[in-house]
């Protein structure tokens, strides 16, 4: 890889980590209820594209049931458990989402596992099982579990994806799932939150640059490089660099957001990084036969 891919490769993990913590400086009672600030970030990336790629209409029935599982479902309840838990304990959680993907993969597809899958799902699991050793997880465990939850239907949401056998390229993908998704999360919000108008009458500068870094950084300029880089390499030199994800979330969360960076969290996080890197390096045979990798929504 040129420097110059290597450097975007890095970027677009920092972008997505980075934009995974500060999430949790909108919210709370001084920020947004977490389903609006879903619905707020993906009409922000809606409003932002959807000029600029055809509307899919025979598509429309699945981009539905996709918005909805992915989007709407999932990122309520990864943000409604981000509301309750530290940030670095919600990025480390969240990885789950890659061993989630590899078991419905063997499930619904017939994805050979493998022992070095298997090794890596272990691992991710041993981590969070140690990650519950520390004290601030004993104490929030129905915000860890939602946010475990959250992980477990955005990989349900990657089989529906995988369904389409890319009929949809990516940037129009994006972009009309953003267009179903804000709707369903408004109605969401209106359903199971209160308090929403109050919230955007009262929500500081801070909130609404999250919302503006969510909806336009995160997900358009990282997914826009994103897709750059793996257009032009394989999926098995730059899927690694996707590890920096939950590096770069803890460490915004220990140097924005104050949150202490305790021993279980290293051991913890570390393991289960670990367990995601086995399963997401492949030999570059098995990189052929495979060619997805995971993206942050």
């Amino acid at each position: 890889m040129k420097p110059s891919s290597i450097l975007m490769a890095i970027a677009v993990p920092t972008l997505w980590g980075f934009g995974f913590a500060i999430s949790k400086a909108a919210l709370g009672e001084e920020g947004f209820p977490p389903i609006l600030l879903t619905a707020l970030r993906f009409s922000v990336t809606a409003l932002a594209l959807v000029w600029f790629f055809r509307p899919p209409v025979k598509f429309f029935r699945q981009l539905f049931v996709i918005s909805l599982v992915s989007a709407t479902i999932q990122y309520s309840l990864t943000y409604t458990g981000l509301d309750g838990v530290d940030a670095s304990i919600a990025a480390i959680v969240v990885q789950l989402e890659i061993p989630f993907a590899a078991i419905l993969a063997a499930f619904f597809f017939k994805d050979h596992l493998g022992w070095r899958r298997t090794l890596g799902m272990t691992l991710a699991f041993v981590g969070i099982g140690f990650l519950a050793g520390e004290p601030r997880v004993q104490d929030n465990l129905l915000p860890v579990f939602l946010v475990a939850s959250g992980a477990f239907v955005w990989a349900l949401g990657q089989m529906l994806i995988k369904k389409l056998g890319g009929k949809i390229d990516g940037f129009t993908l994006v972009a009309w799932v953003a267009a179903f998704a804000a709707p369903q999360l408004f109605l969401s919000s209106w359903v199971f939150e209160d308090g929403q108008w109050e919230a955007i009458q009262n929500v500081g500068w801070v909130g609404w640059a999250v919302v503006a870094y969510l909806g336009l950084i995160m997900n358009g300029v990282g997914y826009t490089m994103w897709y750059h880089i793996l257009g032009k390499h394989d999926v098995n030199q730059v899927a690694p660099f996707l590890l920096l994800v939950p590096v770069a979330s803890v460490t915004t969360a220990v140097l924005f957001l104050g949150e202490p960076l305790t021993l279980f969290v290293v051991i913890g996080g570390s393991v289960v990084v670990a367990g995601v890197g086995i399963i997401t390096i492949r030999r570059p045979r098995q990189a052929s036969l495979a060619p997805e990798a995971k993206v942050e929504d």
